[in-house]
């Protein structure tokens, strides 16, 4: 699906935040056909934009937070980023980062969930986000993984106007008749200490190709590919300098 303009509440641009960004701009260029393209400025401080062709679908930069560890960034659209900014806090959650202008390209903020989990809005100016979603090598499903599910299932809604269609065991969020996302229970099978997360999860042509291709560059399978029960095939990947990711069959997550 081409996005020639972002919608408010929808997932609009992800970003991976490393210590060695060379090494993540390797394994992505290789993994998906991303192509780096940085910004020869020195005020955007290494922030690189990837492309598939001539699409922009991610960024890849130095973290904003040194002592923050390699992490995949979700970042969801809104019409004002300083409204989104004062209705999550009075909701529970906080600002980590922001408002703030990024040159004339928009405005952003990192906010930190009720539970802790991070992503961050884009009012968009410029730039609009990614080109495209649900095609092989872009997003195309974004993930909460949260111990507080009642908690999340009432705090995006009310955020962002997402719709919920509840599930047994996971619950999927959508806007404008379409799921673009889910929410995940933190189980007994993550670890205690682990915080609530957001995690991307990108579109390939096969699953099984794709995993065995990103161990072969270093990468590990946290998931192996799998089928998910009235769901697409997937497969949960820690990239070599230590991100999460997701991947899933192009055009199943709907």
């Amino acid at each position: 699906m081409r996005i020639s303009k972002n919608t408010p509440g929808a997932p609009c641009w992800v970003e991976h935040g490393s210590t060695d960004p060379q090494a993540a701009r390797a394994f992505y260029g290789e993994l998906f056909g991303w192509r780096a393209a940085p910004d020869p400025g020195v005020e955007a401080g290494g922030y690189t934009p990837m492309l598939l062709g001539e699409d922009p679908v991610a960024a890849i930069s130095p973290p904003a937070d040194s002592g923050r560890p390699p992490a995949w960034t979700v970042m969801v659209a809104t019409a004002d980023a300083d409204a989104t900014v004062t209705a999550a806090a009075a909701a529970g959650g906080r600002a980590l980062t922001g408002p703030d202008d990024v040159f004339e390209l928009g405005r952003f903020a990192v906010l930190a969930d009720p539970a802790g989990a991070v992503l961050s809005v884009w009012q968009a100016r410029g730039f609009p986000g990614t080109a495209l979603f649900d095609e092989p090598g872009a997003l195309g499903w974004i993930e909460l993984a949260t111990r507080d599910v009642p908690g999340a299932l009432t705090f995006y809604p009310a955020l962002f106007g997402w719709s919920v269609s509840p599930g047994e065991s996971y619950s999927q969020w959508g806007l404008d008749g379409r799921d673009f996302g889910g929410v995940l229970d933190m189980g007994e099978q993550f670890p205690a200490d682990l915080p609530p997360y957001w995690m991307p999860y990108f579109a390939v042509a096969d699953v099984d190709l794709s995993a065995e291709r990103a161990v072969a560059l270093g990468a590990e399978a946290v998931l192996p590919p799998t089928d998910v029960p009235d769901g697409p095939r997937l497969a949960v990947l820690r990239d070599p300098v230590g991100a999460v990711f997701g991947i899933y069959l192009a055009g199943t997550s709907g």
